[in-house]
């Protein structure tokens, strides 16, 4: 006679034996009784169960029968309670690994001849398998995301055999990666770049059509004064750069109905209304073009009080801050860029000069409006118009001088954040600090947001500076720190949580600052004639628009 070949590879000879021998050998080999049929280190189930032995999920890696695995599992707890407290539990024909989960247990039924330190390795391994989808561990919970756990379990375990495979590793070959959409997004990408080169192509054209026509004597429509479209705020998400408005939303208010006929306003630029004349023409040549019904405030006013009196001459100095920086350090970019916007609320003091005191910040990029005098601010720091003789707008908002600064040198980066995390027994322990490199600098409100790994709970947190505050729905520890500067410039947090290094990051970073960061300040206001001095008031933020470190 030919022995019998099973599923799992093993064979069994039945020479010299009655058909009913052979009948009974073949059922106790598939109801698991002799471990002989499997060989070493086989895992034969892995389940998640409740304290009564119910099965939850289980998930089979050999033949066996579903009574077999609830009969195995309901012998589980019995077992349990002849005192044996241990990670493991043997009978005659099985052995059960099991790690308790708060309600339920994570048991692993193996062969006797398994080897246990492997079982205990791959038992620990499941146990952090299970918070990555659940995040309270009770029975709904689990029965929920059943699936995703089976899932996960075969990529742990192929044909009753661990794979040498880490938690990263299960939740990249768990997630879906479609070929079909990395292509959709690539495409879509391609096409915006072309979007926005034609954009700036025909910004181009009209602006050269509208040079020839002034070239050649022909009639060159009216176009928009200074105060209403001549230089928008960066509040307003715009930037001129050479001639060209980049928005940063796709979002353009529509240019307001003017009256026709002889207007007394001064009128300093037209860029702002070439913008709005190159969004009709896209209109009339079938483009959709989003309208914002209202301006949108400005970041510092929602977040910095206004100040409590506010002279005939008001400005307000805004600097925003877009930085980008490695773990394990270096600066890959970081960018500032700010505005002084001016405000004129009696006609009286409408001719007027703006005396600034410039730190000369290394890379410091300064821009004036065109109708400003140049030669003056470059010689003595001085905004003052062209003609001396008209006056700024009254009642609008006019910004008068940009600058921007971008760099990757490491010392010019107002704050450092160092974040350190190490593996230990447990998980992780994270050390991160700060440092303010920028003592001239007071920051507000600062926010530390450090990511957390889901289903594992608050993290135990050790020493802080400051306070912290842990969000377990979005899984954010928050490290909050009133005030940083010259006499706080450095704190450091410390907390242990489960996860690995690569969970911590990236770290983003918020604050407010009534100073600027390149240290341009108006310190004098003087009427032209007589170089009389006014009063004036100053509103000055530097905010964050993206500070992060990856």
């Amino acid at each position: 006679q030919s022995g019998v070949q099973y599923p799992w590879g093993s064979t069994i000879n039945c020479h010299g034996l009655s058909g009913l021998q052979e009948n009974v050998i073949e059922e106790k080999i598939i109801s698991n009784e002799y471990s002989l049929c499997f060989p070493d280190q086989v895992l034969l189930a892995a389940a998640v169960c409740t304290k009564g032995g119910k099965a939850i999920v289980s998930r089979q890696f050999v033949e066996m029968t579903r009574t077999r695995v609830e009969g195995l599992l309901a012998a589980f707890p019995k077992l349990m309670g002849l005192g044996k407290q241990h990670t493991f539990v043997e009978t005659e024909s099985v052995r059960y690994v099991y790690q308790p989960l708060e309600k339920l247990y994570m048991v692993l039924i193996t062969t006797k001849n398994s080897n246990i330190l492997e079982d205990l390795e791959t038992l620990r391994l499941f146990s952090r398998v299970i918070p990555e989808y659940c995040r309270v561990l009770e029975e709904g919970e689990i029965s929920d995301h059943c699936f995703d756990l089976i899932f996960a379990f075969d990529e742990i375990v192929a044909l009753g055999y661990r794979e040498n495979v880490n938690l990263a590793q299960i939740r990249t070959f768990t997630d879906m990666d479609s070929h079909e959409e990395k292509v959709f997004r690539a495409v879509r990408e391609t096409q915006e770049r072309e979007a926005k080169a034609e954009m700036r192509r025909k910004a181009k054209e009209l602006q050269q059509i509208r040079r020839d026509a002034e070239r050649s004597g022909k009639k060159v429509p009216a176009y928009g004064g200074f105060g209403s479209s001549g230089m928008s705020s960066m509040s307003s998400g715009s930037f001129i750069t050479d001639g060209i408005i980049e928005p940063e939303k796709p979002k353009m208010a529509p240019a307001p109905v003017r009256p026709s006929g002889p207007s007394k306003a001064l009128k300093l630029g037209a860029k702002g209304k070439e913008v709005d004349n190159f969004v009709d023409k896209l209109k009339s040549e079938g483009e959709t073009i989003m309208s914002n019904a209202g301006k949108r405030p400005s970041l510092a006013s929602s977040v910095l009080p206004p100040p409590a009196h506010m002279e005939s001459v008001h400005m307000r100095v805004e600097e925003k801050i877009s930085l980008t920086c490695g773990r394990d350090g270096g600066l890959q970019n970081m960018e500032v860029l700010g505005i002084i916007t001016l405000r004129v609320t009696d006609d009286k003091v409408g001719r007027i000069r703006l005396m600034l005191s410039n730190s000369n910040k290394t890379g410091v990029q300064l821009q004036t409006h065109p109708n400003v005098d140049k030669k003056l601010f470059t010689s003595d720091s001085v905004i003052g118009l062209k003609n001396p003789e008209k006056s700024f707008p009254l009642n609008t908002d006019v910004g008068v001088l940009k600058w921007r600064l971008q760099t990757t040198d490491d010392a010019l980066i107002p704050l450092t954040i160092n974040c350190w995390p190490s593996e230990s027994a447990t998980g992780c322990d994270v050390n991160i600090e700060y440092e303010l490199q920028e003592e001239s600098l007071e920051l507000n409100d600062v926010v530390i947001a450090i990511p957390t790994p889901c289903g594992v709970g608050a993290p135990t947190v050790g020493d802080v500076d400051g306070e912290y505050k842990h969000d377990g729905r979005r899984n954010i520890l928050e490290w909050r720190l009133p005030v940083i500067d010259a006499n706080n410039k450095s704190g450091s947090l410390e907390f242990s949580v489960a996860g690995q290094p690569n969970d911590f990051f990236p770290v983003h970073v918020s604050f407010v600052s009534k100073r600027n960061y390149c240290d341009i300040q108006v310190v004098k206001v003087a009427h032209i004639e007589g170089d009389v001095p006014v009063k004036f008031s100053v509103e000055t933020s530097f905010l964050v628009d993206k500070y992060e470190i990856l």
